[in-house]
């Protein structure tokens, strides 16, 4: 009977992430991929045999592609290793009250981290470390393609957890245990910028308080530089420009913006965003000169964390100066500088690409350029269009504008049948 009893924590996982057995074994496929190079062989099967508990304890591939997947142990999955009899409570490794307590805050992670629990003889190392830095990294490359997703969001979260949870595992150095919470706090970092991206902002306000109350147990500059610049983007979002620059302030005053001008570079692009928020109109070409100025000082061959160079460059720049000339009322430059940025994007910023043409034809609109600003909309593809939260809400806008500006024109007639094809596609 014990090797017939369904996996009900594995069933649990499966109903709360909505997998089907099919679509799981496509992510399990694609996951092994990235961590062998080879693709998976995964089918709805073997899914089932998992969730009906006749795999008792799958091989070490598929265990680690698993705890990838959820952000869990296998145990915590309900798989049991050989050897052991089939629990009838919780895994006997860990108390669940101390766990639930151990990933509700970093606080409570700090104080379980400083006296890790005398019976594991587990050595923590920067081997460990790197194992969830290569997830970090898949984190931000999903977060380029299609950025704003809960599912990004949500493991994001669990990734962030997982860090925590190792901190407690076993014995580790200072160095290792300052890269844990560095690393927690980036998983959560890029939990907030998800919800951002989507317009979650309730939720992204919570990730932020998470991230920076670990980002102060890390001691990691760079980190600190990030969640402050994207507390800063997130207040902007919210329109409320002067939270927005006391934010930015405070990475922009961080030591490692003067120890590397690409940090500088950043924290100007973002202020110049802010100062458009705040239709500060005549400064704006100066912040431009200054965030330019500061990148082209940056040494190329610096080391510098995966997230930053994973965006920010030139197209970004751009961006960012197209946001504040927009915001601004200022048309013909924010075109401008959408070309400039479209041209300079590198292929994976498929998001950015999307929020870029969104922002173009608004200019283009506003300038009396109809024709030309429909076409551009119309280049933005229908999943994009109808499933990513801020590129959404700005083609709404570009179509209320459009029929505002030139009511019953081919232009606004083509446009909503356009949009119902996107309706009937979604």
């Amino acid at each position: 009977m014990g090797s017939t009893m369904r996996n009900e924590a594995f069933e649990a996982w499966m109903d709360e992430r909505k997998y089907s057995a099919n679509s799981l074994a496509n992510e399990a496929n694609s996951a092994l991929e990235r961590l062998t190079g080879r693709p998976g062989t995964y089918d709805g099967r073997q899914v089932r045999e998992w969730r009906a508990g006749r795999v008792r304890w799958p091989n070490a591939a598929t265990r680690r592609v698993l705890e990838d997947l959820s952000g869990r142990t296998a145990v915590d999955l309900g798989f049991v290793p050989r050897g052991r009899s089939l629990p009838t409570a919780a895994p006997p490794q860990e108390d669940p009250m101390h766990r639930r307590t151990l990933v509700t805050g970093p606080l409570a992670a700090a104080v379980a981290a400083a006296a890790p629990g005398t019976t594991s003889t587990r050595k923590i190392g920067m081997s460990d470390v790197g194992r969830l830095q290569q997830q970090f990294a898949d984190v931000v490359a999903s977060d380029h393609k299609r950025g704003g997703q809960p599912d990004i969001e949500k493991r994001a979260v669990d990734l962030a957890n997982r860090a925590l949870n190792l901190q407690n595992s076993g014995s580790a150095t200072q160095r290792v245990r300052g890269s844990l919470y560095a690393t927690a706090a980036s998983f959560r970092s890029s939990a907030m910028w998800a919800a951002i991206d989507g317009r979650r902002f309730r939720d992204a306000i919570e990730h932020m308080r998470e991230a920076q109350t670990l980002a102060e147990l890390s001691g990691d500059q760079a980190i600190k530089f990030r969640i402050w610049s994207h507390a800063g983007s997130l207040y902007r979002h919210m329109g409320r420009p002067a939270d927005a620059r006391a934010a930015n302030d405070v990475a922009r005053n961080l030591h490692i913006t003067r120890r590397d001008p690409m940090f500088a570079s950043l924290g100007m692009a973002r202020q110049m965003a802010i100062q458009g928020t705040a239709h500060e109109r005549a400064g704006l070409p100066r912040t431009f000169d200054q965030a330019w100025e500061a990148m082209s000082r940056a040494d190329a061959g610096a080391f510098r964390p995966v997230w930053l160079l994973a965006f920010y460059d030139e197209a970004e720049l751009h961006s960012l100066a197209l946001t504040a000339h927009l915001s601004a009322g200022d048309w013909s430059t924010a075109e401008y500088h959408a070309h400039q940025c479209l041209a300079a994007l590198r292929p994976h910023m498929r998001r950015s690409r999307h929020i870029a043409t969104s922002r173009l034809s608004q200019a283009q609109l506003a300038q009396g350029d109809v024709d030309t600003a429909t076409h551009s909309a119309m280049g933005i593809p229908a999943e994009a269009a109808t499933q990513h939260a801020r590129v959404s809400r700005m083609l709404q806008e570009f179509g209320a504008a459009l029929r505002a500006t030139a009511p019953g024109s081919a232009s606004a007639r083509t446009w909503t049948e356009h949009t119902a094809a996107w309706r009937i596609s979604a």
